[in-house]
């Protein structure tokens, strides 16, 4: 067969070294909670490879390019419709998944905000997360409060998710290689299954908070709530870099009860 050539448009990558496949794929460690996985983004089936060896787990495959998807069907004829040409993106998972699942891949760089938010969208069902990213991103996801990397991302991923930084990747591992280092990230849901406040509420404030990180709560947060009714709470002179999850939570309990 011949392969599959990497298009930049769609930010592709494709990982060479089978070291760090067996790595990536080994970070799913939580299969005692679930039996499906999706990969994203398979390019050539480094991983997939691995992963359709395990007896433990039954792999479904979605790619947008149409070279790879075609490539992918002459590889693994076996998987029939869990082989997907699409947009992960818009995919409706729920309508795939009737149970817990897990997803891996190698994710593009051009679009891996929008991918941990369709984790996040979906997070009552997907029990893990491994993945590889720009390591600026991967470190982001991890960042703890108080550090300049801590953002939205940080603090949405850390309210539902156990998120580790597994290990960093050259770029030499890629063909093409990328500009910078990527790093590979796991994320294990935790026990909450909904928090102890206004979710809505809670997405909204961490949102506004960061957007104006410089600022402090008391005017980052003036489209929330009118500063008239901000009150002597401590958390409003501080910054949203330095509040934890569990402080953003109790800022949002905080909001409704000054909304009433």
């Amino acid at each position: 067969m011949s392969l599959v050539k990497a298009k930049k448009h769609l930010g592709q990558h494709f990982l060479t070294d089978k070291n760090i496949a067996a790595k990536i794929v080994n970070g799913l460690v939580h299969t005692d909670k679930y039996k499906q996985v999706l990969e994203v983004g398979p390019g050539m089936g480094i991983l997939s490879d691995l992963l359709l060896e395990r007896t433990d787990i039954e792999t479904f495959l979605i790619d947008i390019d149409v070279e790879s998807y075609h490539f992918l069907q002459k590889k693994y004829p076996q998987l029939g419709n869990r082989l997907i040409n699409g947009d992960f993106l818009a995919l409706n998972l729920s309508e795939i998944f009737k149970e817990k699942y897990a997803i891996i891949g190698n994710f593009p760089y051009n679009i891996s905000s929008q991918i941990l938010f369709k984790i996040l969208e979906n997070r009552e069902n997907v029990v893990e997360m491994v993945g590889m990213f720009q390591k600026e991103v991967a470190e982001r996801c991890a960042s703890k409060s108080g550090t300049k990397d801590y953002g939205i991302l940080s603090v949405l991923i850390q309210a539902y998710y156990d998120i580790e930084y597994l290990f960093t990747v050259k770029p030499g591992t890629f063909n093409p290689p990328p500009k910078v280092n990527s790093g590979v990230i796991r994320l294990s849901r935790n026990n909450v299954e909904t928090l102890p406040c206004d979710e809505k509420l809670f997405w909204r404030t961490v949102k506004a908070g960061f957007n104006q990180r410089r600022k402090t709560l008391r005017n980052a947060l003036s489209g929330v709530i009118p500063k008239d009714k901000m009150d002597t709470h401590l958390f409003f002179d501080k910054r949203a870099e330095q509040l934890s999850v569990a402080d953003f939570i109790e800022l949002t309990s905080h909001l409704s009860e000054l909304s009433k």
